[in-house]
C-alpha cells in the first residue's frame, strides 16, 4: 500500500533555512593570522560543540572554550577572543527560496517546525534573522537535551508537531541527520538546493491534518 504524503514539515536550520558565507571565517581568519578554517574547524570539535549543543554549557561557554583551543596557534588569547568574537557575530543569512516554500506550505495549512542542533544563543539568532513568526514550532537540541541524529530527538519534534513520525517530512543537508530521522520513522529528504522544492511540495499533503492526539 502506497504511504500517505506528509502532513507536517521539519526544516533544518544551518545549511537549509540559513546560509553561512564562507569569506567571512576566512576574511577573519586573515586579519587574525589564523591559519585558514581554523575558526570553523576548532568551533565544531565534537568534544567542545556537543555539550553546548544539548544544554549542559551556554553558548558563551562553548566560545570560550573555542578561544582557549585557538590562544597558542593564534599568538596570544587577547588575539583569540577578538577573532572568535568577530567570527560570532556574523548570523548568516536566510535562503530566500527556502523561506518562500515554508511560507507557501503553512499558507496551505501545514505545520512547520525548525528542527536544528543548536546552542542556547538559537533565540537571539532567529530574532536577527527575523525568523520568529516564520515557523510554527522550534526544535532546538539544546533545549531538549538530545540532538539529531537521535530517536527521541525526532520523537520529541513530531511530538511538538503534533503529528505522528510516518506524517512528517523532515529536510537536512546532512546524510546523518536524513539518516537517523528514516530510522524514527519519518519521511526524510537530503537538501542540495532550491531545486529540490518541487519533490518536496509533491511530498506534502495538499492540506494539512489536524494535530494528532499523541498520548500526552
Amino acid at each position: 500500500m502506497a504511504r500517505q504524503r506528509a502532513s507536517a514539515l521539519l526544516v533544518d536550520l544551518d545549511g537549509v533555512l540559513r546560509r553561512w558565507d564562507p569569506e567571512v571565517a576566512a576574511r577573519v581568519e586573515r586579519s587574525h593570522g589564523l591559519r585558514p578554517g581554523a575558526l570553523y574547524g576548532t568551533a565544531m570539535q565534537w568534544s567542545l560543540l556537543e555539550p553546548a549543543v544539548i544544554g549542559q554549557v551556554s553558548h558563551a561557554d562553548w566560545l570560550a572554550g573555542v578561544v582557549d583551543a585557538l590562544a597558542g596557534p593564534a599568538g596570544g588569547r587577547e588575539n583569540a577572543e577578538a577573532a572568535v568574537a568577530e567570527w560570532d557575530a556574523y548570523r548568516g543569512a536566510v535562503d530566500a527560496d527556502v523561506l518562500a516554500f515554508v511560507r507557501s506550505v503553512r499558507s496551505g495549512g501545514v505545520r512547520v517546525g525548525l528542527a536544528t542542533n543548536a546552542t542556547d544563543a538559537l533565540d537571539a539568532d532567529l530574532t536577527a534573522l527575523g525568523l520568529v513568526d516564520e515557523v510554527d514550532v522550534v526544535v532546538n537540541s539544546a533545549a531538549l537535551g538530545v540532538h539529531k541524529p537521535t530517536r527521541e530527538y525526532f520523537h520529541q519534534a513530531c511530538q511538538a508537531l503534533g503529528a505522528l513520525p510516518e506524517r512528517v517530512l523532515f529536510v537536512d543537508d546532512s546524510d546523518r541527520s536524513v539518516r537517523g530521522a528514516r530510522a524514527a520513522g519519518l519521511f526524510a529528504y537530503r537538501w542540495t538546493g532550491p531545486g529540490d522544492v518541487p519533490y518536496l511540495r509533491a511530498a506534502l499533503a495538499p492540506e494539512a491534518s489536524p494535530p494528532e492526539d499523541l498520548g500526552g
